[in-house]
């Protein structure tokens, strides 16, 4: 299993997905999962696809939702939800182009999520806001579940 942070943390809420996959790292109970700071996306990251039967890809996201919304987006509606008419992410192109790739390269993981996070503010800051930093716990609650459910698959 692969989990993929994606965001820039000098970009306040932009770096959330960076912020999930360290809390997560730390959990005993994920000693077999590959966890990744993808930063904001490179296509050197599709070698790492090549080797995961799960991916969980954590980023902040435009949800139209208040602060601090948390959402998993699992299989096929991760990839309706990043097909949609509006642009979600700051990484969506990257990561909509690195999911192509790998679909091209028949190394897509067959189990896949996007764990979003509204942002509240993607301005100059190495800080999280108040609304997202709040949003942690249950973000990496939800991923935890996830994890825990496709170990047990």
């Amino acid at each position: 299993m692969l989990v993929l942070g994606i965001g820039n943390s000098l970009l306040g809420d932009d770096g959330v997905g960076v912020h999930v996959v360290e809390r997560l790292r730390a959990h005993p109970a994920h000693a077999a999962v590959r966890f990744v700071d993808g930063g904001t996306l490179s296509f050197t990251l599709l070698a790492l696809l090549q080797d995961a039967d799960a991916m969980l890809v954590a980023d902040a996201a435009e949800l139209g939702a208040p602060p601090g919304a948390v959402h998993l987006y699992e299989n096929e509606a991760m990839d309706r939800f990043l097909a949609g008419p509006r642009r979600r992410s700051v990484h969506e192109v990257g990561l909509c182009e690195l999911l192509d790739m790998a679909r091209l390269g028949d190394c897509l993981p067959p189990r896949r999520a996007l764990l979003c996070v509204q942002p509240a503010d993607i301005g100059w800051s190495e800080s999280l806001s108040p609304a997202v930093a709040g949003a942690l716990a249950e973000a990496c609650a939800t991923a935890d579940a996830l994890l825990r459910r496709w170990r047990a698959a």
